[in-house]
């Protein structure tokens, strides 16, 4: 059993400011001229700035996040231009077991819920067993063991959203008032998009004030 922080890794892209750009002009020219291209950022902005948002739908984003249950229920309101996929403690039993330990908490506070945590965990992998052993089949043992799991424990998911719609959880889960540990993973996820090689994004980026 261990210990560790939400996580997030960017694990591929399509597209970027030449797709959002390119949609936008279709309905004139997809033509992508030296003049043209030298107007994307202009028109990127201008397109973020009055609310014309379909060209940002071109393109993709996917991650692999490691979260607590709590943040990833967060994650799963985000369903518009989002797709979400899961480890499930119903198909398999979580035997790597792993849990989030809050960042801003006393010591003392962080070995009460350690010693919670790991405790919760070993009466999962004993409920399983116990059930198993008294007649039920395994799978059912599976699903209805994952009961003792507390909001704590960490499950992993593929995550992928389109531009647009991750502006729009960008904007939701960047707030002051978000909770910090969806607040954290966001600005996790944005900084990676800023890291990727070329700087794909540079512009749309710019164009949505990030």
């Amino acid at each position: 059993m261990s210990s560790q922080d939400n996580k997030a890794e960017l694990i591929g892209f399509y597209g970027g400011d030449e797709a959002h750009a390119l949609s936008a002009w279709t309905s004139t020219s997809r033509d992508l001229t030296d003049n043209k291209k030298s107007r994307i950022p202009s028109l990127l902005k201008m397109l973020a700035e009055n609310g014309h948002e379909t060209p940002f739908e071109k393109s993709s984003l996917g991650f692999l996040v490691t979260t607590d249950i709590a943040t990833h229920i967060q994650l799963l309101k985000h369903r518009i231009g989002c797709s979400i996929n899961a480890e499930s403690a119903r198909y398999k039993e979580l035997k790597d077991d792993k849990y989030y330990v809050p960042r801003d908490w006393s010591n003392e506070e962080k070995a009460r819920y350690i010693a919670f945590m790991e405790d919760a965990l070993m009466r999962y992998h004993d409920a399983l067993e116990r059930l198993v052993a008294g007649g039920m089949d395994r799978k059912r043992a599976k699903e209805s063991a994952r009961f003792y799991l507390p909001y704590g424990n960490q499950i992993t998911a593929d995550v992928m959203f389109n531009w647009r719609s991750f502006n729009h959880f960008l904007g939701l889960r960047m707030k002051p008032g978000a909770q910090r540990e969806i607040c954290w993973l966001a600005e996790e996820m944005l900084k990676q998009v800023k890291e990727i090689p070329g700087d794909p994004f540079k512009h749309t980026i710019q164009a949505f004030g990030y």
